[in-house]
Order: C-alpha cells, then sequence, then structure tokens
C-alpha cells in the first residue's frame, strides 16, 4: 500500500513536470519563430509602394524600409502624426538614391 501511494505521487510530480516543460518549450519556440521572423523581414527591402499597417508610424516604417526621406517624397501626408491603415505611400530606400 505504502509503495502504490509513492508510486501514485512520483507519477503525479513527473506529470507535472512534463507539463511544465512542455509549456516553456512552447513559449521559447513561439517566441524565437517571432524573432526569426522579425530577423527576416529586417533584411527584406520594402516595395515602392507601400501600404500602411496597424500600428505603424512613418519612423517606424522609415526604419523598416531605410527610407529617411518618407515624408519628403509623399506630399499628400500633410501631417507626419496622421498616418492610418491603409494609406499608400512611397518608398526609396537609402541604398537605391
Amino acid at each position: 500500500m505504502v509503495c502504490l501511494r509513492s508510486s501514485t505521487a512520483m507519477a503525479g510530480r513527473i506529470s507535472r513536470y512534463t507539463a511544465l516543460f512542455l509549456a516553456v518549450m512552447l513559449v521559447l519556440s513561439s517566441t524565437c519563430e517571432g524573432v526569426r521572423m522579425a530577423l527576416k523581414n529586417m533584411n527584406k527591402p520594402c516595395d515602392e509602394i507601400y501600404v500602411v499597417r496597424e500600428g505603424e508610424t512613418l519612423q517606424t516604417i522609415s526604419e523598416k524600409c531605410g527610407d529617411p526621406y518618407i515624408d519628403e517624397e509623399n506630399p499628400h501626408i500633410h501631417d507626419p502624426d496622421d498616418v492610418f491603415p491603409g494609406l499608400v505611400i512611397q518608398i526609396t530606400p537609402f541604398n537605391n538614391r
């Protein structure tokens, strides 16, 4: 009887540690995948025509696409703070000048 309780307790501990291990591995794999995708997108040049996405600003687009003169190339943007999802802008990466 004592052996059965100890085996049950041991199985319970193993089960908890296995669940914890799997949860940690899941978090790490999703984080690593996000980092890999960000690095992949950093090296990818932007198209000449760019559509603004949710949460983006001219500053973040400028850094992402390597174009420090976005506001000068897009006279239809009167206020750099008034950028919204779906806005179409022209991109000219700095290395293409």
